[in-house]
């Protein structure tokens, strides 16, 4: 191997690390949003008792992690009321719901059962690059 294919391949894998560490970033903000829209879609609110509970975090967690998302601009929020997206958190909770049915529907299709594909898709869907997933999507998704 050359020096220019070592450097190359030194690219191609500091790229790759630098994609797993954005993702890493924003995981956390993508399954707040999509639990939140989630719950105002089933129960008119999202609170963040429910958030706990659902997460298995304590209430400081959550109030932490929603604090972030209001300075994030994706939830607004008073102390003791419930918490609403905004336009911005809405779209960002949409993308994630889908991506995550892309990649659930693609892990049963390869023969995954039905619980095990729901956990798995929690970790992939962060971390699925958008061509990977276009591809999973055309193998799942009928054609109109």
């Amino acid at each position: 191997m050359d020096d220019q294919d070592r450097l190359a391949d030194t690219e191609l894998q500091a790229a790759g690390f630098s994609r797993v560490r954005q993702a890493r970033q924003t995981e956390t903000a993508e399954d707040y949003v999509e639990m939140i829209a989630e719950l105002i879609d089933s129960q008119g609110e999202a609170r963040i008792v429910e958030l706990a509970e659902r997460f298995g975090v304590a209430h400081a967690t959550v109030n932490k992690t929603v604090a972030r998302l209001q300075r994030e601009g994706l939830v607004s929020a008073r102390p003791y009321r419930s918490i609403f997206l905004t336009d911005a958190g809405r779209a960002m909770a949409d993308a994630c719901r889908k991506r995550h049915r892309i990649v659930v529907e693609f892990l049963k299709s390869i023969g995954v059962s039905d619980d095990v594909a729901e956990i798995d898709a929690e970790g992939i869907e962060h971390h699925v690059s958008e061509e990977t997933l276009a591809a999973f999507e055309r193998l799942v998704v009928p054609k109109a």
